[in-house]
């Protein structure tokens, strides 16, 4: 059995504002032991329920955040950015028998503790074929694709509800209680980890590849952004429409074209923002 986790950092035990997750400064170095330590309970769960095979895919800003070193040392890590599938790459090995979404997190517009899609601000709304898309459900339906089922999620409160919407069957673990933004009420470490190495192994008996879904297209999706400038560089993407004078929409065939597509806008989006301005 080989399971897949994607790994991002809003969501981990412990963190709730910026500074937490913002690649050198002391509360992320502080942070980065947390989120392994999340990481690390959602492998050992895994290997506890059967698992013979844990690939953990960074997958939060430069992809560079767990600490390796402590990692455990029976799962293999992808490190580093500009990957094909972003936050489930991996999943396109087509041998995935389950995917975890750990240190996941609501999106924007949503409440919840650092909630927000892809870009910390800017983008205020993303929305699937008419509803509400956080990242959960975007990695879906690429993992679906590929026949994969979301087996566990861990995050916020929030995040665990989202979750509720896109994958009903997957097992979730609340790592921390939405208060604002950016607080918390948050469980200590040695707590979650037992709670997220529970959650795991209990996880492993849905870890049943599917058929791939390849019919489930197309998906339709828009972005909506907090200036107009943004909005046009968005639109500098091929089959990108500006449909008004903060969002664009755009039509993929299949899930990877949509999220290969997405990560595109919202790369041009980020080379739009000035400093002071947004």
């Amino acid at each position: 059995m080989k399971v897949l986790i994607s790994a991002d950092m809003e969501g981990a035990t412990g963190v709730t504002w910026s500074a937490d997750v913002e690649p050198g400064t002391e509360p992320w170095q502080r942070c980065r032991s947390m989120f392994t330590s999340d990481v690390n309970g959602a492998i050992a769960g895994l290997f506890d329920g059967g698992a013979t095979e844990v690939v953990v895919n960074e997958a939060h800003a430069t992809m560079r955040n767990l600490l390796l070193e402590e990692l455990d040392e029976r799962a293999t890590m992808i490190t580093g950015r500009h990957k094909a599938l972003t936050m489930v790459e991996g999943i396109q090995a087509g041998d995935v028998d389950g995917v975890v979404f750990l240190g996941y997190h609501a999106g924007a517009g949503a409440e919840g503790v650092l909630a927000h899609t892809y870009l910390p601000n800017s983008i205020t709304g993303v929305w699937l074929d008419g509803a509400p898309a956080s990242e959960g459900r975007l990695n879906a339906l690429v993992a679906a694709q590929y026949g994969t089922p979301v087996i566990l999620v861990t995050g916020d409160d929030r995040t665990c509800a989202d979750a509720a919407t896109y994958a009903p069957e997957a097992h979730t673990v609340a790592v921390k209680e939405y208060v604002s933004r950016y607080a918390a009420r948050c469980k200590p470490p040695a707590r979650t980890f037992a709670d997220i190495r529970a959650g795991a192994k209990a996880a492993t008996a849905s870890a049943v590849r599917h058929e791939p879904a390849t019919d489930a297209g197309p998906f339709t999706v828009e972005v909506e952004v907090d200036a107009t400038q943004l909005a046009d560089f968005a639109g500098m993407v091929p089959t990108v429409e500006r449909v008004a004078e903060r969002r664009v929409r755009y039509t993929a065939g299949t899930a990877e074209d949509m999220i290969r597509c997405f990560k595109t806008v919202t790369t041009l989006i980020s080379n739009g923002i000035e400093d002071r301005y947004g």
